[in-house]
């Protein structure tokens, strides 16, 4: 059984409400450290890999655990969050700041839309997904600790659990429905599982701070249409 843990980083600089210089090298929060220390805590077993995102806040919540674990081997991967927005733009902005401009983003449903340079399409965004989940498949390691950022983790989840045939203005729309439904908070994730000699992933549980799980939550998900 292939077992991959999905974690979110911890609490950053953008998610207290601060404003913000470069979408890639937001530095963690007092809080966020402390979350990072927490999810080091939880882990419970040294994992055969760990793959971080390049984004700073992810790279320092790994830390954490890299440093109880400094034999794991670890890898940077494309799990970075998605850039939707142009970054230029979004110089020394506040989340609350770019509210509109996200609501617009979304209102209009295009997946191929391009904001500008440094941002990418939400078609582009969906494939990094893919080729995530394809990359573990064929990873000889089983049991995989991953730092990423909660859009792309639930990128991931939604491909396993909706499992869509086109990405299209209305997968776009229901992709962001989900996002908003099943908010992942800093520190927590998904467990995703794969059998060996299986295809199919599944998500069979999700993380908190400290390490808990939640099974009826994941049962009645997948029960979903």
């Amino acid at each position: 059984m292939k077992n991959v843990r999905l974690v979110r980083h911890g609490e950053s600089a953008a998610n207290a409400g601060a404003a913000t210089l470069d979408h890639a090298n937001i530095p963690l929060t007092k809080k966020g450290i402390e979350q990072a220390k927490r999810v080091a805590q939880s882990v419970g077993r040294a994992p055969e890999l760990i793959v971080v995102s390049p984004f700073s806040r992810a790279r320092a919540t790994a830390d954490a655990t890299i440093s109880v674990f400094p034999d794991a081997p670890v890898e940077i991967w494309p799990v970075e969050e998605f850039t939707y927005l142009d970054p230029a733009r979004c110089v020394n902005t506040t989340v609350g700041q770019r509210k509109a401009w996200v609501e617009q983003y979304w209102a209009n449903a295009d997946p191929s839309y391009i904001d500008g340079k440094g941002a990418e399409s939400f078609l582009e965004f969906v494939g990094r997904a893919r080729s995530f989940l394809d990359c573990l498949t064929t990873l000889p390691a089983q049991d995989i600790l991953v730092f990423s950022h909660g859009q792309f983790l639930n990128a991931v989840a939604w491909l396993i659990e909706r499992k869509p045939l086109l990405v299209d203005a209305q997968a776009m729309i229901e992709w962001r429905r989900y996002e908003i439904d099943n908010h992942v908070p800093n520190g927590c994730g998904y467990v995703v599982t794969r059998a060996l000699g299986d295809t199919l992933w599944t998500v069979t549980d999700s993380i908190d701070i400290d390490g808990a799980v939640n099974l009826d939550e994941f049962q009645a998900r997948s029960a979903m249409p």
